[in-house]
């Protein structure tokens, strides 16, 4: 295992503000810059990723506490967790071969943070005063201490990323 330090920041805002839609656009901007991306997405209550039916299924709810399917592919691990884990225990258990870990969520971790902001909420960002806050990705120009990207700004957003990490990759 690596000793490096990952860069991680999390993509925060209040629900269908379009996170998940930011992430989407950043991912293959990172990658064809050779960066290798983790997301890690926060859920605030239980969630359920396994099929009804399927083996993996029918071995957690015959009780086991961890399961495990695998392929030439991909791997997926189903576990037990009787807290909520650090970012960083996650990090280094799963994650510890990335470029760059994006979250989506964690708004009120100890973080670097991008805010997606919709001022149809007709609030302010929920992460205005938050000291991690990089900037806010908006529908509309808005004041903020930070900088402000529109939404189809992704190239700012991304000379923003790189910046702000001092990620390197091969031109």
């Amino acid at each position: 295992m690596t000793n490096k330090r990952i860069p991680i920041f999390s993509v925060v805002g209040r629900s269908k503000t379009g996170k998940t839609t930011l992430i989407e656009k950043l991912i293959p901007l990172l990658g064809s810059k050779g960066i290798k991306v983790a997301v890690i997405k926060h859920h605030h209550r239980d969630f359920e990723i396994d099929i009804p039916g399927k083996d993996t299924h029918r071995f957690k709810h015959a009780g086991a506490h961890t399961v495990i399917i695998s392929s030439p592919e991909k791997i997926a691990i189903i576990q037990d967790t009787w807290s909520e884990p650090p970012i960083e225990d996650i990090v280094s258990k799963y994650a510890s071969n990335m470029d760059i870990i994006i979250t989506e969520g964690y708004k009120k971790a100890d973080m670097p943070k991008i805010e997606v902001y919709q001022e149809k909420e007709n609030l302010p960002p929920v992460c205005m005063d938050d000291k991690n806050l990089l900037a806010i990705v908006s529908d509309s120009p808005i004041v903020a201490s930070v900088p402000v990207f529109l939404r189809d700004d992704i190239e700012g957003i991304l000379e923003l990323i790189l910046s702000q990490f001092a990620l390197r990759f091969a031109r």
